[in-house]
C-alpha cells in the first residue's frame, strides 16, 4: 500500500515549510542536503520535521497540503502540538469589521 505524507518542517529561522511526498525519508534527505538551491528551505537549514500526516489518496494529501499552506502560524502550531480541537477557535474571524463583532 502506497502512502502520501503531508509534512511540516521547522526552519532555522523559525518559519515553517509545508510539503507533500510519497517518500518521506528521501524528501527529508533532499531538504537537508539542499538539493534545490532555489527552494524555500535551502538557506533556512538545518530543518526539523515537526509534523507528518499520512494519506492513502494523493488527491486528499494535496488538498490537505494546500489547506495547511494557507493557514496561520497559530493553526499550524495547533496541529504540530496535536491540538486539532483548537483549529475551530482559531478559525473564528476576530476583525472589527466582522458582522459578529458589531
Amino acid at each position: 500500500m502506497k502512502y502520501y505524507h503531508v509534512y511540516i518542517l521547522k526552519c532555522s529561522d523559525d518559519s515553517y515549510y509545508t510539503g507533500v511526498t510519497n517518500n518521506m525519508e528521501r524528501r527529508l534527505y533532499e531538504h537537508e542536503i539542499g538539493l534545490n538551491k532555489k527552494s524555500y528551505t535551502h538557506n533556512r537549514r538545518p530543518l526539523k520535521l515537526v509534523f507528518c500526516e499520512d494519506f492513502l489518496d494523493i488527491n486528499q494529501a494535496i488538498a490537505f497540503e494546500k489547506q495547511v499552506k494557507g493557514w496561520s502560524r497559530k493553526k499550524k502550531e495547533a496541529i504540530i502540538s496535536d491540538n486539532w480541537d483548537k483549529l475551530k477557535e482559531l478559525s473564528v474571524c476576530k476583525n472589527e469589521s466582522n458582522h459578529k463583532n458589531k
